[in-house]
């Protein structure tokens, strides 16, 4: 597959309002959701027009302990298959909602959107989980020909889905076990757009992009912020995972772990003009977890991002090739698969401790396991080209590390024109191990010459 420009370059963060639909004074009429420069190899389903005047307002509950799942669930039932369905005032969810039966509805979100914090072992117990990585989420969205979207011109607190993520991530610092949902959860999804919304405080991850196809996600502003120094667990921006030709762009994030991950399965991805903030990069991984099975991530373009204040910024993690305990709940390592044909470009990197990583390590502190367990999956045909920008005083002068396990797990990996530099001043230096060297256009140690 080729990723091909289609158009004129969307600058990071054109957050452009949308115009009001005629007679509806308070429903911003949809937006037009393009992706640009590059799409995902072909063109998105097209969207018909809703039904005109079919609007289904969602009812606001009274009650202080209120719970609007059902509410929720009956405007979607009575707007589905082309209508639209209207959250303009505040919501409370305190139950599980399953919203995969989505077909040819747009939904319009003016108001606020949050969950029940009251009880954080209630979502621990209900969620919906998923067997990958342990996660779980507090509702899911499905279906079919399905445009999610707010407005971004209205203030603060308006055009919002909160998970009010402090409650977890203060109980989670005494109870490592406890499961925490995901903000928000694409589950078979096919032909869909997410536009001009706000995120904000999600209890662990804020997306998932799982067993879809046809995505656009666009123009949104997402934030994990503790109101009083809680350290924030997790809070990964996008996760694709078993899904093909998705887009993610001109959106901004901040949080404290990836701003973008590719998890196992994800094919034909454009991440494009995102601004990221303390993140830990934009990640293809972690792959090779679980033995027995087989990670495919390929062709994915990555291009136009600024990344601050990050761990790292072009990130590839994969796991040794034998199992091992990592965290509570997780262990990994001894699955095969391959990474191939990624393009990384146009990179701003602003006192990130890495520019560059690549490891087939992950999740293990000692590398004799991993010497003497290389991974058993390979990464192939990847580019990394035109990074610019600092790295952070962390490593000093080391500026990134390139590590494959063994001679025979790395093939075709090219690093061009990089002009990082580090606070000492001085030439900044990369790990380099088990790579082709005359590919990579970098100061390149080994372990021992950096020792």
């Amino acid at each position: 597959m080729r990723f091909g420009p289609v158009g004129t370059s969307v600058a990071i963060l054109a957050f452009v309002s949308s115009a009001y639909a005629t007679g509806h004074s308070k429903i911003p009429s949809r937006p037009n959701v393009v992706p640009g420069p590059y799409d995902a190899g072909r063109a998105m389903p097209v969207s018909p027009p809703r039904d005109k005047g079919r609007f289904c307002y969602v009812k606001q509950g009274c009650r202080g302990d209120r719970d609007d799942a059902p509410h929720i669930k009956k405007a979607l039932e009575d707007c589905n298959n082309g209508g639209t369905v209207v959250f303009d005032k505040s919501y409370v969810i305190g139950s599980p909602l399953d919203l995969t039966f989505l077909h040819h509805v747009d939904i319009v979100i003016t108001g606020n959107i949050a969950f029940d914090d009251s009880d954080v072992y209630y979502w621990q117990d209900n969620s919906f989980k998923y067997a990958f990585q342990n996660q779980s989420v507090f509702w899911k969205l499905g279906g079919e020909d399905v445009n999610i979207y707010g407005d971004l011109s209205l203030e603060e607190g308006k055009s919002v889905i909160d998970g009010r993520g402090e409650a977890y991530w203060k109980a989670v610092r005494n109870d490592s076990a406890l499961y925490r949902p995901m903000l928000f959860a694409l589950d078979g999804m096919k032909g869909a757009t997410m536009s001009n919304l706000r995120m904000r405080n999600p209890p662990n991850w804020f997306n998932i992009i799982a067993n879809s196809s046809d995505i656009i996600v666009s123009n949104m502003d997402l934030r994990a912020e503790s109101t009083n120094g809680t350290k924030i667990a997790n809070s990964d921006g996008w996760d694709t995972y078993r899904s093909d030709r998705v887009v993610i762009q001109d959106s901004f994030i901040n949080n404290t772990d990836d701003c973008v991950s590719f998890k196992p399965n994800s094919t034909n991805v454009v991440v494009q003009n995102l601004v990221c903030i303390g993140s830990h990069g934009i990640s293809i991984g972690s792959l090779g977890q679980y033995e027995g099975e087989t990670d495919i991530v390929e062709n994915l373009q990555i291009y136009n991002i600024s990344m601050t204040n990050a761990s790292d910024f072009a990130r590839i993690k994969v796991w040794p090739g034998v199992q091992s305990d990592f965290q509570t709940h997780l262990k990994g390592g001894g699955g095969s698969g391959y990474v191939r044909n990624v393009t990384y470009d146009l990179l701003y990197s602003n006192n990130n401790d890495r520019a560059i990583t690549i490891t087939q390590c992950y999740g293990q502190s000692n590398e004799t396991l991993c010497n003497e367990f290389p991974a058993n999956l390979t990464i192939e045909d990847i580019t990394m080209k035109n990074i610019y920008g600092t790295t952070s005083a962390d490593l000093d002068p080391q500026a990134g590390t390139l590590v494959c396990s063994a001679p025979d797990r790395c093939s075709n990996i090219r690093v061009e024109n990089i002009t990082i530099t580090v606070p000492s001043g001085q030439t900044p230096v990369y790990e380099c191990r088990n790579m082709d060297n005359s590919l990579l256009q970098l100061n390149c140690i080994d372990e021992s010459d950096e020792e």
